[in-house]
């Protein structure tokens, strides 16, 4: 598969998520076989305002290639130039977010806001497009709400502005993260856009992967919130896809071993005091499910230093 000027060697692509897919996350993923990954969303208002905060957000190293860096904004005009800040990096990608619902960005006419008006949406991606010389994509939902269900115009108007490829997540803004994903409506949009489709929403396993791709036609597929604690399914449905076989689910040592790995890795990257910070939610995600995970949880959001969170996880697998 290919997407402009960038080829895929499989079909598996990781979701930008707030908060989630800093550098630690995403070269942990790319172990796994991620063809495709994306930064955490990146305001472009804030490159152009306040670059200190926000361009370690877009920051990433060569081993996490092919990426993107993924941004967010409310207009053509500060859209382009935070591009062309975003595009000194020296991304494979830029995408540009028009599927975030969260209040505080969509309130802004941000993220999922732009596909109530698709005209804006085009100018916005030819803003983009015309700013730099790196391949541009775009993520959108289904549309903003069920009455306002747009999804199949506004990717036929980025198509036109001059983007390469599209995510449809099967959601309406409106929906937020509840509900089923629609993955007619990822079928609607591969059938009349002649750049390539990639599929978003509830792929949880890899026979869920493989029946998104038969259902909608869809050129690749975006795993997002089924990662958390769970980079294996990545690796699983790779396998899947290309072997028809089920990889087996990671068991409690090896899912440990991931977490204090991850751990030393956010340390490394932003220091102990952030890094175990941030790896609190990581290291619960990790752990669910596991015997003692809810007492070990509670103690772990306690959790100050790297020695004292190794300590909490190596507990669950005592030699």
């Amino acid at each position: 598969m290919q997407i402009g000027n960038v080829k895929l060697t499989n079909r598996v692509v990781l979701a930008p998520l707030a908060g989630v897919s800093d550098s630690s996350f995403r070269r942990l993923a790319k172990e796994m076989g991620c063809a495709l990954m994306f930064t955490e969303m990146v305001s472009a208002k804030g490159l152009l305002c306040s670059p200190r905060q926000s361009m370690p957000m877009a920051w990433f190293t060569d081993e996490e290639r092919p990426i993107g860096i993924q941004l967010f904004g409310a207009g053509p005009d500060v859209l382009g130039r935070g591009a062309e800040i975003a595009a000194r990096l020296k991304p494979d990608l830029l995408d540009i977010n028009m599927g975030c619902p969260v209040r505080k960005v969509a309130g802004r006419g941000e993220g999922c806001a732009l596909m109530r008006d698709p005209e804006k949406a085009f100018r916005v991606t030819r803003a983009v497009c015309e700013a730099v010389q790196v391949p541009v994509t775009v993520k959108m939902r289904k549309g903003w709400n069920e009455t306002s269900v747009n999804v199949t115009e506004v990717a036929l108007a980025v198509q036109e502005a001059g983007a390469v490829a599209v995510t449809v997540h099967g959601r309406t803004g409106e929906q937020g993260y509840s509900g089923m994903a629609d993955w007619g409506a990822i079928a609607k949009v591969k059938k009349i856009l002649a750049i390539p489709v990639i599929g978003n929403g509830d792929i949880r396993q890899p026979e869920e992967a493989a029946a998104m791709l038969a259902e909608t036609g869809c050129d690749a597929v975006m795993i997002g919130r089924g990662v958390l604690g769970n980079l294996w399914l990545i690796k699983r449905t790779v396998h899947f896809l290309a072997a028809d076989e089920i990889l087996p689910e990671p068991d409690a040592s090896e899912r440990v071993r991931m977490a204090l790995r991850h751990l030393a890795m956010m340390v490394q990257h932003k220091g102990e005091q952030i890094g175990v910070r941030e790896m609190r939610k990581h290291a619960a995600w990790y752990i669910k499910g596991l015997q003692g995970a809810a007492q070990t949880r509670n103690l772990l959001m306690e959790s100050k230093t790297k020695q004292e969170m190794e300590k909490i996880l190596s507990s669950l697998v005592p030699d």
